[in-house]
Parts: structure tokens; sequence; C-alpha cells
């Protein structure tokens, strides 16, 4: 063990030949401290969720269910990026790489898998069964993930135990209210329980705070921002496709095309030309940090699908109005435009330009909701953001290397 309650080289050698290590906790500062195939491997079934729910709220919005699509789409993006997100934060201050670590995560994937498999019936039915089942499967792993941390690490024994605890009863809560709660109390329940569950961590952090480490954390973050925007990507090629038909109308479609693209990458430079480590190494920032991107990201896999509904309505086979459509496109823009400023201001490197720019942006998107052309209008609003941002950052300031 090192000083500062890291595993020793000796122990992360024992780990490439599957022998069982005590997880007892890495070196918050340990250099290069990179992101896993393991890891990787998680973050591609959690790709395949998230374009679940950016399709179901593009369906939900063709179908003219756009105000009821809204709320089940927070619904099931909360479940997906929460059991994302706790896994997350456990591997970077945990991940002992060994044979039953590794068992635990295959079962956390199969339960993501099932989550996956059970958001096309959130969003369109409303039923719960099969996204509540994989939710909790993946939280349950992680209670057996705490248990052990417990058992080998007796400094950050009290924490662990707080985290088993809590995430024990909140998801025998889940299952009971699945059963019991009235269909008219199906919001407020989740909200409750949601709400339980956003509190575990500033309960459990309370006694020892988990060796996260920063750089890792920002790594990951910015590894899931990418696979959001893949969603925004996903409906520009969708858009140069369809306009490549000759039986379809091409100007509308080229529009789309091209307003997706300057959106997608407007808003990857945006979010990658802040410094996310420093944001994730205060602790004291570290919920409001973490817990912020609940909106950046659902806000950025909602553009894909509002994208994904306007390319269907520029070619044709699309049933609702021009405003229903650059709305889907519009808002969720915007509140990325806002999660994004809320996230720089609350690590105070927001400044005079960053708030104006970002009021004025966030009112031509929505403006341009309006209009015919709502995606090539918010490209170009995005970019000229961009360009706003980078000028008053100065030349001295360089994306964060991650």
């Amino acid at each position: 063990m090192s000083p500062a309650g890291g595993m020793a080289l000796g122990d992360r050698r024992m780990t490439r030949r599957g022998w069982v290590v005590p997880m007892r906790g890495r070196t918050p500062g340990e250099a290069h401290r990179a992101v896993t195939p393991l890891e990787l491997l998680f973050d591609l079934v959690f790709v395949v969720a998230v374009a679940q729910a950016a399709d179901g709220l593009r369906g939900e919005i063709l179908e003219g269910h756009a105000a009821e699509a809204v709320g089940a789409y927070g619904g099931v993006f909360f479940a997906i990026w929460w059991a994302w997100m706790n896994f997350s934060w456990f591997a970077s201050a945990y991940d002992t790489d060994d044979l039953f670590y590794r068992l635990n995560v295959f079962v956390q994937l199969v339960g993501a898998l099932i989550l996956a498999a059970g958001v096309p019936a959130f969003l369109h039915e409303q039923r719960f069964g099969i996204v509540t089942l994989g939710y909790v499967v993946i939280r349950l792993a992680v209670v057996a993930h705490w248990l052990r941390a417990a058992h080998a690490d007796p400094v950050h024994r009290p924490t662990a135990l707080r985290y088993a605890l809590g995430i024990g009863v909140l998801q025998a809560l889940w299952v009971t209210s699945f059963f019991v709660t009235p269909e008219s109390l199906n919001v407020v329940g989740f909200l409750l329980l949601a709400a339980g569950e956003l509190t575990i961590p500033i309960w459990a952090e309370r006694p020892a705070p988990t060796p996260w480490h920063p750089g890792h954390i920002a790594e990951r973050y910015g590894l899931f921002t990418i696979i959001v925007l893949g969603e925004s990507i996903f409906a520009a090629s969708l858009a140069i496709a369809s306009a490549g038909d000759p039986g379809r109308p091409g100007g509308d479609l080229v529009a789309v095309a091209g307003g997706g693209i300057l959106m997608v990458l407007s808003m990857w430079w945006l979010y990658f030309a802040r410094s996310g480590e420093s944001a994730a190494g205060a602790p004291r920032r570290m919920f409001t940090w973490g817990y912020g991107h609940y909106f950046l990201w659902a806000a950025a896999a909602a553009v894909g699908g509002g994208l994904a509904t306007a390319v269907e309505q520029a070619a044709g086979s699309g049933h609702v109005d021009g405003k229903t459509v650059g709305l889907a496109v519009a808002v969720p823009a915007a509140i990325y435009v806002l999660s994004l400023w809320s996230l720089d201001s609350r690590r105070g490197s927001s400044g005079g330009t960053e708030a104006w720019s970002s009021a004025v942006a966030v009112l031509l998107i929505v403006a341009g909701a309006f209009s015919g052309f709502t995606p090539l209008l918010t490209g170009v609003v995005l970019v000229l953001l961009l360009v706003l941002r980078l000028r008053a950052a100065g030349p001295e300031r360089r994306p964060a290397e991650r």
C-alpha cells in the first residue's frame, strides 16, 4: 500500500493474473490514471440506452405527444445517468480489476442492457417494469461493491456502509413503489425516490470522502459527453443520406444536415474548451459539478432526437407543425448552453462575456424555433458563441488535456 492508501504496484500486477485484490481504494493523485477497457465496455452498453431514449423522444414528438414525452424522457434519462454516474465514481476510487470486480461489473452490464431494452416501453406506453428491473439490478451490484470496500478499507468503512445501506433501502422502495403506487401518483413517487437517490452520496461522503481521482473523473465525463453528442451526429448523417435521395426535397434536408453538423461540433468544442478536471477536483464542488451534468447530457441527447425529428419533417414524413419541430431542436440546445454556463459559473471561471453571450445565444436559439431553418440558425448561433468564448479566453487558454 502507498502512504495515500492506494494499491501498490504489486497489487496491480496481481490483477493482471486474475487474483483477488483487497478493495482498499486507489491513490487520488495516481499518475496516468486512465479509463480502463472495462469502463469503455460499460459505456458501450449505455450508448444503446441513450440512443433508445433519444429515438423514443423523436417518436413521441412525431406522434404529437411532445408534452408527455418531455417528462417521460427526463425520467428515463435520470435512470440512465444515475446508474452510469454511480459506477463511474465508484470505479474511480475502487477499481481493483480483479476477478470478483469484473464479474460484478458484468452483472451491472446485464442490468444496463435490461434498462436499455425497457426504454421504448417506458416512453411510448408508460410501462416502467423493465426499466425498474434493469435499474435495480445495476444498483444492487453496486451494493455488493460497497460491501466489499467496507470489508477491506477500514478508513472508508463508515462511508462504504452508508452507501450500501442507502442504495439497498432505495432499491427496496423502488420495487415496492412499482407494485403499490397508484398510477395517478407515479410522478410524485418517482420524484421522491429520485430525490432520495441524490441525497445518498451527500450523506454517505460525510465520514470520509472516497478516494476518487479528479483527472479520471474528468476523462469519464468527457467520454460520456461524446456519447450523448453521438445522437446529433447520427441525426446529421440521416439528413445527409436523405438529401441525396432524388425523390425527396433536398434543400431543407441540406439545411438540417448543415445545422446539425455545426451544432454538434460547436457543442463539443464549447464543452472541451473548459477545464473539467479543475471542477471535478474541488471536493466542495463535486456534487454541483457532477449533478449538473444531468441537464447538460439530457439536453445534448435530446438535441439528437430533435434533429432526427427535423430530418423526418424536412423529408416530408413528419406530421407535426414546424413550430413543434423547431422547439424540439431549440429548447434542448438552449438548455445545453445554460447548463454549460452554470457549470462554469459555479467553479468561478465564468466571466461577464460568458454570461451575456450565453443569454443572447439562448434568446436567439429560442426565437429561431419560429423560423423554418431552426437547426441551421441554431448551429450558426452556437458557432458565434464559441468564437466569443475563445476570444474572451485569450490565446493563453487551451482546451483541457484529458
